[in-house]
């Protein structure tokens, strides 16, 4: 492997080890390519919601193999609690070595304030109806293993890979409005209390956003997720940078996903799945 890119500051957010989405692989990959000086875990990095399922490879293990080796070289990990992992919540301000589990934190870079939290705090679900933000994170899972396969066609026909849940997002207008004012409201809580920096996860869309308000400039950052967008946030020589994961970058690692969710054979998934990704591919679908 070449040598090790050098950072500063690694945000990353909603990994969901333990779900059948996580892309522990390429996650595994990426934090091995790196040699971060500091490092938050902001939210939903394990998944306590689909623990009933017992779904764990081996991949998952070595996400946690790659932090704890980080930590036992002493380089600082914090772990911002989020929705998914809310049962570590009871522990918070808990601390073992270079480790510390939090709800929010907040650093200094470069003489400015950055505010961090997952953001599930603005989310209305997650404050009045729990049980239904479950329910939709099952049906979330659920979608995320039929994306899994219609890719693994789709890469078997030489087309790219698609995601459905990125589709409904950016076409269903109410999706599209939670997260603008997801991050509106991030910004103006930001702003009022002269933070320069406001980074969240929990809405799996990575984002670098500057806003001017009466107090001065605020930055919204987001780090996207490791199920549908791969990606995290950098900050190096007192600049913010989002990473986005291409198989191109590690060709000693480029087989195609796991084939653990089914048994199927590939000849029956074309069968099964063929036109529909075809359709999909081709703009026919009907995902409004």
């Amino acid at each position: 492997m070449s040598k090790k890119r050098k950072i500063d500051l690694l945000v990353l957010s909603d990994v969901h080890l333990g779900s059948y989405g996580c892309k522990a692989k390429e996650l595994v990959n990426y934090l091995k390519s790196i040699s971060p000086k500091h490092v938050v875990l902001n939210g939903d990095i394990i998944d306590m919601w689909q623990f009933k399922k017992r779904y764990w490879p081996k991949s998952h293990t070595k996400v946690l193999n790659v932090i704890f080796k980080w930590m036992s070289k002493g380089i600082k990990v914090d772990y911002i609690t989020g929705n998914h992992d809310e049962p570590l919540r009871r522990y918070t301000d808990f601390k073992l070595g270079s480790f510390n589990l939090v709800n929010k934190k907040v650093l200094t870079l470069n003489n400015e304030k950055a505010w961090i939290f997952h953001g599930d705090v603005f989310d209305v679900t997650m404050q009045y109806s729990p049980w239904l933000a479950k329910l939709g994170a099952t049906g979330y899972d659920l979608l995320i293993i039929i994306n899994n396969i219609i890719n693994r066609i789709s890469e078997a026909l030489g087309k790219g890979r698609i995601s459905f849940s990125r589709r409904v997002k950016d076409n269903v207008k109410s999706a599209v409005k939670f997260i603008n004012q997801f991050e509106d409201t991030a910004i103006e809580i930001a702003a009022q209390n002269n933070y320069k920096y406001v980074i969240c996860g929990h809405i799996h869309k990575p984002e670098i956003k500057t806003f001017q308000s009466s107090n001065g400039e605020v930055v919204y950052l987001n780090s996207g997720d490791w199920i549908e967008n791969l990606s995290a946030l950098e900050y190096n020589k007192n600049k913010w940078t989002i990473y986005k994961y291409n198989d191109e970058d590690f060709p000693q690692d480029a087989e195609e996903y796991t084939n653990e969710m089914t048994d199927l054979s590939e000849k029956s998934l074309k069968d099964l799945f063929g036109s529909l990704v075809d359709d999909i591919i081709n703009g026919n679908g009907k995902v409004k």
